[in-house]
């Protein structure tokens, strides 16, 4: 046989094992300021430098938690930024056995907006109006229809006269324009937008309601048999996402200008400065996951009727192991 055939062939075979060997992991993220590191990440390669050449990171962009949780089901995808609702929801429908929070991502960045010219000012002039959330059963519509209750108010579903209308941010706003809704309980930079571009004012900080200003929106969870199966990219994800949360803390600016360089790309559209900047001072960006602010919220969509007949036991929601694993390589203190 040629010597250099053998040699060409050699290395194409060693190009095919190569190739063979890549393994993929697939992320789910928002085009929102509160999926941060999911964003910049995406912008600036961060992830793939981080995980290496043998791993391609595959992403899908969701609009809200719900969708996000069916493709992690359904096996779409690995593991996902998503918020505390439909993450515990998720863990509910499958007994406990399909998804675990790893890490947290952000809190706060909610808000309750109203329209100017919609008449409210005070919480029971909401009774008879149409208020906007982002998904059925969504970390922002449970926070509204928690908010409403504790006004003594009920929703229409539930033999009241408040209208929730559940829909993509991005048609809130068209709405608000049109005066087709009077208010929108909406993520970050959404509910900055309804407030500039929409005749939108601030009704309710979110993190007004926390002890501490501090509520959970974002986290980072990973389907059980993929944690088990490769926690060893999970740990690798894990120390990237943690190194990138501190990059963006201490790099504000630039991590605002590739953020929204990012949701430019997905949504076709930059944030304008001053939304920029209103909306991200509106919330944390945080690798904690804050466990006791995830209980809360739990119970609020247990009250509101998504969580079944009884409290269910998220004991085994969280596996914050391979993020304390991390967290001692860089000195620092465990996660609770």
């Amino acid at each position: 046989m040629n010597k250099r055939f053998l040699v060409a062939l050699l290395l194409l075979f060693s190009a095919a094992v190569s190739t063979s060997a890549q393994t993929a992991i697939r992320v789910g993220a928002f085009p929102n300021i509160t999926h941060a590191q999911a964003m910049v990440g995406k912008a600036n390669g961060w992830f793939d430098k981080a995980m290496g050449a043998q791993v391609k990171v595959q992403w899908t962009s969701f609009n809200a938690g719900p969708a996000a949780m069916e493709a992690l089901f359904g096996g779409a995808i690995d593991m996902t930024y998503v918020g505390p609702n439909p993450a515990v929801n998720g863990y509910v429908r499958s007994n406990g056995e399909a998804v675990r929070v790893v890490a947290g991502a952000t809190s706060g960045g909610a808000s309750l907006v109203v329209r100017n010219d919609s008449g409210i000012q005070k919480p029971e002039d909401l009774h008879g109006k149409r208020v906007a959330s982002p998904q059925f059963g969504n970390t922002q519509d449970v926070a509204l229809r928690n908010w409403l209750k504790s006004h003594g108010m009920k929703t229409t579903d539930k033999g009241g006269d408040v209208q929730i209308i559940p829909m993509a941010n991005p048609d809130q706003l068209t709405l608000f324009l049109k005066k087709d809704l009077d208010a929108a309980w909406a993520p970050e930079p959404w509910a900055t937008r309804l407030i500039h571009d929409g005749n939108g004012r601030l009704f309710v900080d979110e993190r007004t309601l926390w002890p501490n200003g501090q509520f959970v929106i974002g986290l980072l969870v990973v389907n059980t048999k993929f944690l088990k199966n490769h926690p060893d990219l999970v740990k690798n994800w894990i120390r990237a996402h943690v190194e990138l949360t501190d990059w963006i803390n201490a790099h504000p600016s630039d991590a605002k200008k590739l953020l929204n360089k990012q949701i430019q790309t997905e949504t076709g559209k930059a944030l304008p400065p001053i939304v920029l900047d209103e909306a991200f001072a509106r919330m944390q960006v945080t690798y904690d996951p804050l466990h006791r602010a995830l209980s809360t919220s739990a119970q609020q969509a247990f009250d509101a009727g998504f969580l079944g007949r009884q409290m269910p036991d998220l004991s085994r929601l969280y596996d914050v192991a391979l993020l304390n694993q991390v967290l001692a390589e860089k000195g620092r203190k465990a996660i609770q």
